[in-house]
């Protein structure tokens, strides 16, 4: 069955195609993918298209060729760059990290797209406390961390057009990419940190309870899938949401109606 059609957005107004997520894929972590298109596609009012970004699928069509570096913590953490690419360089679609739990409607997230930006994101300021996160991989620190983990790009902005080729994510330094560069200031903006809620970073405000409590929670350091992070913040979210899903699964397997996975290469690329 072919995958539905990509969606547009002309500012914060959506048409009636679906809205596109583009979520980072690392093989370790597939059940974190899984629970994080679940909660994405269950609680959104619109119709979203939810498509993950494998890079052993990006090496294979050509798209992406860099060799792994040390620092690198996941497989996505330069292909994310690939998005407007994947996109067809057309509209407004949304890179999310696969780590995140979505517990609110995310069409609230998609309409924050204002033409004058080139991406959107939560402006942190985080400076991690852990040497290592995840299954031991090194954590490191730079300007502007954890902004890349959620972006909503404007894939025509005539900036993600030049910068953003499979060229230039292939051989542009980390620095480059995670920090911006490409971009000036101006170009980039803000959300709030709700949408991009750091488990052991960020915290609910007892005096502004609506506006800071999380829509998205983002297990940066690790979650409740690795034994380590069993008992983090928010770690009881996202068992429910993981018992939910594999009870479907089980629903599934017995109806003979698994959905089948979409492909970022396959979309508009």
């Amino acid at each position: 069955m072919s995958p539905p059609a990509p969606s547009h957005l002309t500012g914060a107004v959506a048409t009636a195609e679906p809205f596109r997520f583009y979520v980072g894929y690392d093989s370790r972590e597939d059940i974190a993918y899984r629970v994080c298109r679940r909660s994405l596609l269950r609680r959104s009012s619109v119709p979203l298209e939810v498509i993950p970004i494998v890079q052993q699928e990006l090496r294979e069509a050509g798209l992406y060729w860099r060799e792994r570096g040390p620092t690198e913590s996941t497989e996505f953490s330069f292909t994310r760059f690939l998005t407007p690419h994947l996109a067809g360089y057309r509209g407004w679609a949304l890179f999310v990290d696969c780590d995140f739990l979505f517990v609110t409607d995310v069409a609230e997230r998609a309409r924050m797209a204002d033409p004058r930006y080139a991406v959107l994101c939560v402006h942190h300021d985080y400076t991690p406390k852990e040497a290592t996160k995840m299954d031991g991989a090194v954590q490191t620190a730079y300007h502007r961390k954890n902004w890349s983990s959620m972006l909503l790009f404007n894939c025509g902005h005539p900036k993600n057009r030049v910068a953003l080729t499979p060229e230039a994510v292939s051989a542009q330094s980390g620095a480059q990419l995670h920090r911006f560069a490409w971009l000036d200031d101006a170009d980039v903006g803000e959300v709030p940190f709700s949408w991009n809620f750091l488990v052991g970073h960020n915290r609910v405000d007892p005096a502004d309870v609506a506006g800071t409590t999380p829509r998205a929670i983002h297990y940066t350091s690790g979650g409740p899938w690795l034994e380590r992070y069993k008992d983090c913040e928010f770690a009881d979210h996202w068992v429910q949401e993981r018992d939910a899903y594999e009870s479907e699964e089980k629903e599934d397997e017995v109806e003979g109606t698994g959905v089948p996975s979409s492909s970022a290469v396959a979309v508009d690329a």
